[in-house]
C-alpha cells in the first residue's frame, strides 16, 4: 500500500453541466460497456462507460454520450430500473429522478422516438433519496424532508406510506430482501419495514447527528453503513442495534456513504464541498487509514462500478471516476 495516498482523479469526462449527482446503473443492461446517468440544472445524460481495467482495448476510458433528457429543473436523485435493457429490440432505458420541485418523474425510452415521462406527485418537501424495487423494478421507494417514506407503483399510485420521526436521508431494497426496506433517518435511526405488513421490524441507532447518509451492503446483507456528523459508522445488524465500528473521517462534516459492489470491505464516503474542493475518502475495512484520498472542485454525488473497484463522483462541468486496490 502506498504511503501516499492521495490523488487526482484516474480519469475524468467532461460535461455540458455542473453535475450534481452520478449514477451507475447498479443492474446488468446486457450491454459491453457500464451505463452512467448524471443530472445537472436542466438535464439528465445517459452514457455508457468502458475502462481499461476490464478492456484491454481501451485506453484509459471510453465514453460516449446516449441521450440527453430536457429535465427543465436540478436533479436531486437519480435511480436505475432493473428493466433497463440494451440488448432488447428495441432497447429500454428507464430511470426515476427527484427534482427540486419536490416530483419523482419516471422516464422510459428506446434510445430513439419512444421518450416518455411521467410526474409522481405527493412529497411536500424535498426528496433526498429514491431506489426501484430491484428484482422486477414494478415498485420506486423514496424519502423526504417531509418526514416520510412513500412507495409508488409506476403509475404513480402510493401503494404504502411510512411516517418517519425526522427527515428521510436514505433508502434501500436489496436484491436478496425483496420484501424490506431499509430507510435512514437524520435523527440517527435506521429502520427496515417490512413491506408486507407494512411494519417496522428492526432499527438501529447512531447515537449521534445528523446522519446524513445510509447504505445496505449489497455483498453482506447484515452490514449497514452510514455518516453522521464527521463520522462514517457501520452496523452488523446480527450483534447490536448500535455501530459495531466508527471512526472520524472528515473535518467538516461527511456527506454520502456507499459500499463497494464487489467487495464487501470496501466503502467510499464524500464530505461536505468546503472551501472549494469535496474530498472523496475510499476505506477498506482492514487498514485504520483511507486507502485512496482524492479531491473534485465542488463535487457532488457519489456512486460504484457494478463490477469494478472504481467510483465516479459529479463536479463542475465533470465527472471524475477514481480506480483503487480491491
Amino acid at each position: 500500500m502506498k504511503q501516499d495516498s492521495s490523488r487526482n482523479a484516474t480519469y475524468t469526462v467532461d460535461c455540458e453541466d455542473y453535475v450534481h449527482v452520478v449514477e451507475f446503473n447498479p443492474f446488468d443492461s446486457g450491454a459491453v460497456g457500464s451505463l452512467i446517468a448524471y443530472g445537472g440544472n436542466n438535464y439528465v445524460v445517459i452514457g455508457t462507460c468502458r475502462f481499461q481495467e476490464e478492456d484491454a482495448e481501451v485506453e484509459g476510458i471510453q465514453y460516449e454520450t446516449l441521450r440527453t433528457f430536457h429535465h427543465g429543473i436540478r436533479v436531486d436523485a437519480i435511480a436505475w430500473s432493473p428493466e433497463t435493457r440494451l440488448d432488447a429490440l428495441p432497447p429500454q432505458i428507464r430511470f426515476c429522478t427527484a427534482a427540486a420541485d419536490r416530483k419523482l418523474r419516471l422516464f422510459t425510452s428506446d434510445l430513439q422516438n419512444k421518450n416518455e415521462y411521467k410526474i409522481f406527485d405527493g412529497h411536500s418537501d424535498y426528496i433526498n433519496d429514491l431506489v426501484f424495487a430491484p428484482k422486477e423494478g414494478q415498485d420506486i421507494a423514496s424519502v423526504s424532508d417531509d418526514h416520510t417514506c412513500r412507495v409508488w407503483d409506476l403509475e404513480g399510485n402510493q401503494k404504502a406510506y411510512f411516517v418517519l420521526r425526522s427527515p428521510g436521508m436514505s433508502v434501500c431494497w436489496h436484491p436478496e430482501e425483496a420484501f424490506k426496506l431499509m430507510v435512514a433517518e437524520k435523527n440517527g435511526t435506521i429502520r427496515f419495514y417490512d413491506l408486507i405488513t407494512q411494519q417496522a421490524i428492526l432499527s438501529l441507532q447512531s447515537e449521534q447527528m445528523p446522519l446524513m447518509s445510509a447504505h445496505w451492503c449489497l455483498r453482506n446483507t447484515l452490514k449497514i453503513g452510514a455518516v453522521s456528523g464527521n463520522d462514517w459508522l457501520i452496523w452488523d445488524i446480527t450483534r447490536s442495534s448500535y455501530p459495531q465500528d466508527k471512526r472520524p473521517v472528515h473535518v467538516d462534516r461527511a456527506r454520502l456513504f456507499r459500499w463497494s459492489r464487489v467487495n464487501e470491505n470496501l466503502f467510499a464516503t464524500t464530505g461536505y464541498p468546503g472551501k472549494m474542493t469535496c474530498q472523496l475518502l475510499v476505506h477498506h475495512l482492514g487498514h485504520p487509514q483511507p486507502i485512496l484520498i482524492g479531491s473534485a472542485a465542488v463535487g457532488s454525488g457519489l456512486t460504484w462500478h457494478r463490477t469494478l473497484p472504481l467510483c465516479a463522483v459529479g463536479g463542475d462541468h465533470k465527472l471524475f471516476f477514481w480506480v483503487t486496490e480491491m
